[in-house]
């Protein structure tokens, strides 16, 4: 026997030992449980398998010892349940979350409309053949294109999400849920043109306007209510999984699937490659973060057709041993849950009303833009501050807090809250152009040393009322000293023009701004046309979502190639 063989035989001998205690040991651990309903404990040789290294011995010691067979199986991990039971069997009963969702439509579209203005986003838009056309297909607002549901999801999707300019959702986890509108405006154009040139998608459902503001406020519930308690930015994970998870839901019940194939849906989604956040933080920082959305919304399209071509789902996909999203991604912890599913999340979510500004920084941009017209009043300028304080919150600390990182792309730009406040103060401005490549600010010597001068530190209790149900404040505070000994006041701004302690405030910002992103793209009286009809609840609800699409299709887009 060589002496290699020796020595594995050895090694293995003395793995085999140690085993049993160690199995014994971590047995007895306790098992963390969630705050809402949560699946039956785990057997202690499950729990073995949840708390071993991920090694392949590991694994497989696991998968022996501990994975249930078929007809062991109970069911579905009740989490995937909850989402299939609300999306099928909750009625929406809130006129404010419904008028709060017109407001949330009409914003997102003209947030897309935006978009297509970069060429950045719409060399990604299109048919991936070029010039095909999908007879019934999903038509992409602003555009020519007419495409399948899956891609019509991906441009719809994208275009919303580019310029971060859309409604936002900031709790354990962040995010965008108007993203969602993607999938749900792309799928009901579809069904709804397919439908009346004599299809029978859905039993025949023809789609109103009234339909997309149920399933916006539905897939907004799915994932801001995920997102309340649970961090998948701690484990790496980008925000986009909960897009991809309330859309599969929500678009699983427009197709007409049942609630047991919408929960197979919904595993599916969960099975799924999730998105990793490398691509919002530096040195990786890049483009992909502008239609990571749109990604998520095709995904949960394609999953969805799947199942409704029969495809199965995954039971226990959450909380499966070894290989169940809680072991593989979320380092073994359970789901824990705030409240349940109702409106909560589309009646409380936050606008982005003033700035095309990560929301984080959005309060620190709007002192910044008070400051620049104090320090005119003052005769001063930008050029004579010395240094900046920014008392802030631990998320913004911890994504947008860039102080002495370089500025190599738009994606950097509109992540830096250093950057954003520069300009602000520089210019007494913030526009999407801010962030383009060779831009007066981007190219701005003043602009790059001031953003190095800005110092974000901490304060608990903005943390604190951050993750504050009844507040949920992203406050900021600004203090800045002036080159010749001056300290000027503290500039402190809690909640920013788009939060629900806002809202009426921001009505009219919001509208202006709809109407500011319609005009680059139609005819006076077509923007007049679709100003007066989003201020016609009743008639834009009742609406069907075809005709509506189609007010906003381009056929010689001078955005588009």
């Amino acid at each position: 026997m060589s002496a290699v063989n020796r020595g594995l035989r050895q090694a293995t001998k003395s793995l085999h030992t140690r085993l049993p205690q160690r199995i014994s040991q971590r047995s007895a651990l306790p098992l963390l449980n969630s705050t809402f309903k949560t699946a039956a404990p785990l057997a202690p040789a499950a729990l073995h398998a949840r708390r071993s290294n991920f090694s392949t011995m590991a694994s497989l010691q696991s998968a022996a010892t501990a994975n249930p067979s078929p007809s062991q199986h109970q069911g579905y991990d009740p989490e995937i349940l909850d989402i299939a039971d609300y999306v099928h069997n909750k009625p929406v009963d809130s006129e404010l979350a419904f008028d709060t969702a017109r407001w949330v439509f009409l914003d997102t579209l003209g947030c897309g409309l935006e978009g297509l203005q970069f060429k950045e986003c719409t060399k990604l838009l299109g048919p991936i053949v070029p010039g095909t056309v999908v007879p019934n297909g999903a038509k992409v607002p602003g555009t020519p294109y007419q495409l399948d549901p899956v891609n019509g999801a991906f441009n719809i999707g994208a275009m919303i999400r580019w310029l971060d300019y859309n409604d936002c959702w900031l709790a354990a986890e962040w995010g965008h849920p108007s993203d969602n509108l993607g999938a749900i405006l792309a799928v009901a154009d579809w069904i709804t043109r397919t439908n009346k040139a004599g299809g029978n998608i859905a039993g025949g459902k023809i789609f109103n306007i009234r339909d997309i503001l149920e399933a916006m406020i539905k897939a907004h519930e799915v994932q801001g209510c995920l997102a309340l308690l649970n961090s998948f930015n701690k484990v790496g994970l980008d925000h986009v999984v909960l897009v991809k998870i309330a859309s599969t839901a929500v678009v699983s019940k427009m197709l007409g699937l049942n609630e047991k194939q919408t929960a197979d849906a919904i595993t599916q989604a969960w099975v799924d490659g999730q998105s990793l956040r490398t691509y919002r933080h530096t040195p990786n920082t890049m483009s992909r973060k502008s239609w990571a959305a749109g990604d998520a919304c095709q995904r949960a399209v394609n999953l969805a057709l799947k199942v409704l071509k029969g495809e199965t789902g995954i039971p226990t996909v959450l909380s499966a041993p070894v290989w169940g999203f809680y072991d593989v991604l979320f380092k073994g912890k359970k789901f824990e849950f705030q409240r349940p599913y109702g409106s909560y999340v589309m009646e409380n979510v936050l606008f982005k009303v003033s700035y095309p500004a990560e929301f984080h920084s959005q309060t620190a941009v709007e002192g910044s833009e008070k400051i620049h017209a104090q320090l005119k009043a003052m005769g001063k300028s930008a050029a004579d501050i010395k240094e900046i304080t920014c008392r802030t919150h631990e998320a913004c600390v911890r994504i947008i807090d860039k102080q002495f990182k370089p500025m190599d792309n738009f994606a950097d730009r509109d992540h830096c809250l250093q950057y954003m406040c520069s300009v602000m103060l520089v210019f007494g401005r913030l526009t999407a152009n801010d962030y383009v490549d060779g831009s007066e600010a981007a190219t701005s010597p003043l602009v790059e040393s001031l953003r190095k001068k800005i110092k974000c530190v901490e304060d608990p209790q903005f943390t604190a009322d951050y993750h504050d149900p009844a507040l949920r404040t992203i406050s900021n505070g600004l203090t800045v000293e002036l080159n010749d000994g001056t300290v000027l006041p503290e500039v402190v701004i809690e909640a920013p023009l788009g939060h629900r302690l806002r809202r009426e405030e921001a009505k009219p910002v919001i509208f202006a701004k709809y109407k500011r992103h319609l005009e680059p793209h139609y005819s006076a009286e077509k923007v007049q046309q679709l100003l007066e009809l989003g201020q016609n609840p009743k008639k834009l609800e009742a609406m069907e979502v075809d005709e509506y699409v189609d007010l906003y299709v381009s056929e010689s887009s001078k955005f588009v190639n």
